[in-house]
C-alpha cells in the first residue's frame, strides 16, 4: 500500500527499478567479455564530469550533470585505449590508471566547488554514495528515457552484441564492425552509469553492472536467459532496497540496494541447481564412497588416461563389459554415475569421465597407491 500510496517511495522505487534492469541486462555483456573493471571506472570517472557541468550551468538539474557524467566516461574510456594503443601498459592497467584519475580529480573539484560562498554546491557530495530519496520525477523520467533507448539499441543489434560479447575475433573475421560496436557497448554502459548516480553513487555502481549478471550465470546456461534473469535481479534489488530503507529508519537507500544484491548473488552462489556450493558438496558428499568403489570409473578413468589431449575421449559399452566383472550392469552403473556427475555421454553409446569424475578416481588411486596415479 505504502509502495502505491507514498510518493517518495513510487519515485524511489521506480528508479531503483529502471537502474536494475538496465544494469544487469548490459553487465551479462560485460561480465561475458571479462569487462566488469570496465563499469568500475566508468562510474568513478564520471565524478569529474559532475563537478564540472555544475561549475558551468551551477544546476544540479538531472540532464545537464547526466551529460557531463557520460562525457567524463567516455573521455575515460578514450584515454585508456590511446593509452593500451600507444603504450605497453596492458588494458587492466590502463583502466586502473584512469579510475584512479578521474577519481581523484573530481575529489579535487568536489573540495573546490564546497569552498564557494554560495549553498548552491549542498548535495552533491551524494553522487559519491547515492541519495535514492531524493529522487524526483523529472529524475525518473530522465532515467526511464536513457534507459528505455539502451534496451532497445541492446534489443536491435542482439546478435551482433552477442557475437562481440563470445567471440570478437571471429566477428572480425567475418567483417562486422568490432570496434564500432565496441565503441557503441562502452557507451551503452556509459549510460547504465549515469543511470544510477543518483541512486547508488559512483562508488557502488559496479555492483549494479556486474554483481546480476555474476549471480544469473549461476542459474542458467544459456545467454538470453541469463541476460533476462539478470535484468530481474537488477529489479528485484533496486525495488526491495528501495522498500527496505523506507521501512526501518536511517537506512540509506543505496547501500541497501547493493546489500539487497548482494544478498542474492551469495543465495545464487550457494543454492544454485547443478551449480551452486551446497548443491554440489550435497550430492558429491553423499555420492563420494560408492563412487570411490564404482569400477566403472575407474575404467573410464583408465581409458580417458590413453588420450590425454582429449579428455573428453568417448569410449563404449562394449569395451567397459569387457573390463567389467562378468554380469556387471554396465548401463546401470553410468546411468548412476551421470546422475552423480561422474560420467557424461559423449556420443552415440559411448561414455567419457567428467572433470570431477577424473578428480574423483585420481583421489581414489592416490589413497590405494600412495603416490601419483
Amino acid at each position: 500500500m505504502d509502495l502505491l500510496g507514498d510518493y517518495t517511495l513510487r519515485m524511489v522505487a521506480l528508479g531503483s527499478g529502471i537502474l536494475g534492469a538496465v544494469a544487469g541486462a548490459l553487465g551479462s555483456f560485460a561480465y561475458l567479455r571479462r569487462q566488469s573493471l570496465v563499469a568500475d571506472a566508468l562510474s568513478h570517472a564520471a565524478l569529474p564530469g559532475i563537478a564540472v557541468a555544475f561549475l558551468l550551468t551551477g544546476s544540479k538539474t538531472p540532464l545537464p550533470i547526466m551529460l557531463g557524467a557520460a562525457v567524463a566516461g567516455w573521455l575515460a574510456t578514450l584515454a585508456v585505449r590511446l593509452v593500451v594503443s600507444r603504450s605497453r601498459v596492458p588494458y587492466d592497467s590502463a583502466l586502473g590508471m584512469a579510475l584512479a584519475v578521474f577519481f581523484g580529480l573530481g575529489l579535487v573539484l568536489l573540495t573546490v566547488i564546497q569552498k564557494r560562498p554560495d549553498a548552491a554546491q549542498a548535495g552533491l557530495e551524494s553522487f559519491l554514495f547515492g541519495q535514492a530519496a531524493s529522487l524526483l520525477r523529472d529524475d525518473v523520467i530522465v532515467m526511464g528515457l536513457l534507459g528505455a533507448a539502451s534496451l532497445g539499441v541492446l534489443a536491435v543489434l542482439w546478435k551482433e552484441l552477442k557475437l562481440l560479447a563470445f567471440d570478437g575475433e571471429f566477428g572480425a573475421s567475418l567483417g562486422r564492425p568490432v570496434r564500432r560496436l565496441d565503441g557503441l557497448f562502452t557507451l551503452l554502459l556509459v549510460i547504465a552509469v549515469v543511470i544510477g548516480l543518483r541512486t547508488v553513487g559512483v562508488v557502488l555502481m559496479s555492483a549494479m553492472v556486474v554483481a546480476p549478471a555474476a549471480a544469473a550465470r549461476q542459474l542458467t546456461d544459456r545467454f538470453a536467459p541469463m541476460v533476462v534473469i539478470a535484468a530481474a535481479i537488477g529489479v528485484v534489488s533496486g525495488v526491495g532496497g528501495a522498500v527496505l530503507s523506507s521501512v526501518v529508519p536511517h537506512l540509506p537507500t543505496g547501500p541497501t540496494i547493493v546489500l539487497v544484491l548482494s544478498a542474492i548473488v551469495l543465495a545464487a552462489l550457494l543454492g544454485a541447481p547443478r551449480r551452486g556450493l551446497v548443491w554440489r558438496w550435497v550430492r558429491l558428499g553423499r555420492l563420494q564412497p560408492s563412487a570411490a568403489l564404482d569400477p566403472v570409473l575407474m575404467h573410464l578413468y583408465a581409458l580417458s588416461r590413453q588420450h590425454p589431449d582429449e579428455p573428453d575421449h568417448g569410449h563404449g559399452l562394449a569395451v567397459l563389459r569387457t573390463m567389467s566383472p562378468a554380469g556387471a550392469d554396465v548401463e546401470r552403473a553410468l546411468g548412476d554415475l551421470e546422475a552423480r556427475g561422474l560420467a557424461q555421454p559423449v556420443g552415440d553409446g559411448l561414455w567419457a569421465p567428467t572433470a570431477i569424475g577424473r578428480r574423483e578416481a585420481e583421489r581414489t588411486l592416490r589413497r590405494q597407491t600412495g603416490g601419483e596415479p
